[in-house]
């Protein structure tokens, strides 16, 4: 880890990897180190970061003011999937809050990173490893094919820690107020925050930017079909050619020619195995991915969530 922590202190970038996705890692409180990663993931300046905290114990550093439930909330999960929006300390670059008055901020559990951030002592920003929109990388070799071509080789450096055990990003909730928001799906689900803070969940965002949250993100060179269980049919006869299929291992496979890129048994491999699945499609050049979509309940919302914007649609083939 010794080598991860001097790169870091001396504002360099380091690819680490959490229990969602790989992230790309700098000093969050240097603008030098803040500024390489929006370079090297080409992300607008008004899109913010996430900041990777080693426990708890540091939220007071970056803000100072956090609703009792957020705390509450934070403190069931973390070190897990979950991210708080909370409102931005006085120290806290503008850079990684995109220039809001808001910062996220949240502890992985992933053990390599929690004993590099332990040894940084302070806060990472961290978005995903990958150019900004793609899709997210789940491995140290698909950091290496997004971002080989950006990252020093003489001073940036990719830890290699596995596949990431739940594959996409953690769950965003809104805590400025006395009304936990979902702003991004994830992992830690609705009914979780409901029954963890004795609140109802809004999904109104207050105008409020957080990390991909763009109608268009996580998505491959390969157009995304996304359909539920009943429009497979219709979604294979309107594709010339052969196609990628995600489908759960319970979906039997069309006789149209495709490539079966993931069947997964329930929503947890689905998350698992998705990004992985779409750089395989691309890997394989194909020109279409048609993605069964699971079922709407669990991390299933947030793989749903993450097809939609890989489609970048809205549609789906029901």
């Amino acid at each position: 880890m010794g080598d991860a922590v001097a790169a870091l202190v001396d504002q360099a970038l380091v690819a680490l990897p959490t229990e969602t996705v790989y992230g790309l890692a700098g000093d969050a409180m240097s603008p030098t180190a803040v500024a390489k990663i929006f370079a090297a993931k080409g992300r607008p300046s008004t899109h913010p970061v996430i900041v990777h905290l080693p426990d708890i114990e540091f939220v007071p550093l970056w803000t100072e003011e956090i609703p009792a439930w957020a705390m509450a909330l934070a403190a069931e999960i973390w070190p897990g999937p979950l991210t708080a929006i909370v409102p931005r300390g006085p120290n806290v670059l503008d850079a990684v809050c995109g220039g809001q008055s808001t910062v996220g901020l949240r502890v992985p559990s992933h053990p390599l990173t929690l004993q590099v951030l332990s040894e940084f002592g302070g806060g990472l920003a961290a978005p995903s490893a990958n150019r900004y929109g793609h899709v997210s990388p789940t491995t140290a070799q698909h950091v290496l094919d997004e971002l080989g071509d950006v990252l020093d080789p003489t001073r940036d450096l990719v830890l290699d820690g596995g596949r990431c055990p739940v594959g996409v990003e953690s769950t965003i909730v809104g805590a400025w107020d006395d009304t936990p928001r979902l702003l991004r799906a994830g992992a830690v689900t609705i009914g979780q925050i409901a029954e963890i803070t004795g609140r109802e969940v809004s999904t109104a965002t207050d105008g409020v930017r957080s990390p991909g949250s763009t109608a268009a993100h996580y998505a491959p060179r390969a157009r995304v079909v996304p359909v539920e269980t009943a429009g497979l049919d219709t979604a294979v006869a309107t594709v010339a050619g052969a196609f990628g299929l995600i489908a759960l291992a319970d979906i039997a496979p069309p006789e149209a020619d495709h490539i079966r890129l993931a069947s997964p048994r329930d929503d947890a491999e689905y998350a698992h195995a998705l990004y992985a699945a779409l750089r395989e499609a691309d890997d394989a050049q194909l020109d279409v991915v048609i993605a069964v979509l699971p079922p709407d309940v669990g991390v299933g919302h947030a793989v749903r969530d993450r097809l939609l914007r890989a489609a970048a649609t809205g549609q789906v083939t029901s």
